[in-house]
């Protein structure tokens, strides 16, 4: 028996077979790839010739100038598209509960991973804590899947406790080893220290400013993260990430806690909606199947336009 068995939707043996069902299941629904045409992007301007098409002429430039120029534009043939995993104590919430963070974003991740191998498009991994312990590059081989596959099967039977998170650090490493244009799917409950949040908000705009798309799965357990739906009694509340403990009835805390998050968490949509990333509402209680299914179909509809 595995890990994955306890998944309390389906029984599969393993990781492949899931994130197989999960794609095979939505695919049918999408009249078009919703990552098709990323890889298209502005290579430069060379001067306008009589008698071409004027679909290409950047008219901006003509406006400011008086002169006819042609916008050119690469093609490449594959999209790369890097997953990026947060692995901190934190993603292993709830602890008391047999499907976490953690779990989801594995799920998600690969689910996405076999959609993309299907499209032959490359992809590649990343997961970090408190450093990155892993960063692959991108392929699109089936044997590339397979370790994959892997990596997300030992993080998941990992399950370490007080490993804090240093997300902001990561991305800015993250940002500058992807030396070409990629998508970037983030999975991370975003936990970091609040009052550093600048930093943070710093790392995901650096991921923009490198050119790459970046689509953000803010993961949490909606009821218990944000909402503290917590019977009014006594509880031990533990730091999954540094040990610390504090023990209080829950309603003494609960106004404060909300209007706390609940402004990290707008803020959070904020800035990813000035950096032009896509933010996506995780709530692990949804399914996982369910959520990247809606928002494929979103996305599908959007670049079909």
């Amino acid at each position: 028996m595995t890990i994955f068995e306890d998944y309390n939707l389906k029984q599969f043996d393993n990781l492949e077979l899931l994130a197989k069902q999960v794609v095979e299941g939505f695919i049918i629904g999408l009249h078009k790839s919703p990552f098709h045409g990323f890889s298209v992007e502005f290579a430069e301007h060379r001067l306008y010739n009589e008698g071409e098409s004027t679909k290409d002429i950047d008219w901006k430039v003509y406006a400011r100038t008086d002169k006819m120029f042609i916008k050119k534009f690469e093609e490449e043939t594959n999209l790369r598209c890097q997953m990026v995993i947060d692995i901190s104590s934190s993603m292993y919430f709830p602890a008391d509960k047999s499907f976490n963070k953690l779990k989801f974003s594995a799920l998600s991740s690969a689910a996405l991973m076999n959609l993309l191998r299907r499209q032959r498009d490359a992809f590649g991994l990343s997961v970090f804590a408190d450093k990155l312990y892993e960063n692959t590059r991108c392929k699109s081989s089936n044997t590339h899947y397979q370790y994959l596959l892997s990596i997300l099967d030992g993080v998941l039977k990992d399950n370490k406790n007080n490993r804090p998170t240093a997300a902001a650090e990561n991305l800015h490493i993250l940002a500058d080893s992807l030396h070409k244009r990629s998508l970037v799917i983030i999975f991370s409950d975003m936990f970091e220290n609040m009052a550093e949040s600048k930093e943070l908000f710093d790392a995901l705009q650096h991921l923009r400013y490198a050119k790459h798309e970046v689509i953000l799965f803010h993961t949490v357990d909606k009821s218990l993260e944000i909402d503290f739906n917590y019977e009014n009694r006594p509880y031990l509340f533990i730091d999954m990430e540094s040990g610390e403990e504090i023990r209080l009835q829950s309603d003494q805390v609960k106004e404060t806690y909300r209007s706390k998050i609940n402004e990290y968490y707008n803020e959070l949509k904020m800035k990813c909606l000035q950096y032009k990333i896509d933010f996506v509402e995780a709530d692990i209680n949804q399914g996982f199947d369910q959520i990247l299914q809606s928002y494929l179909v979103k996305r599908a509809k959007i670049k079909s336009k």
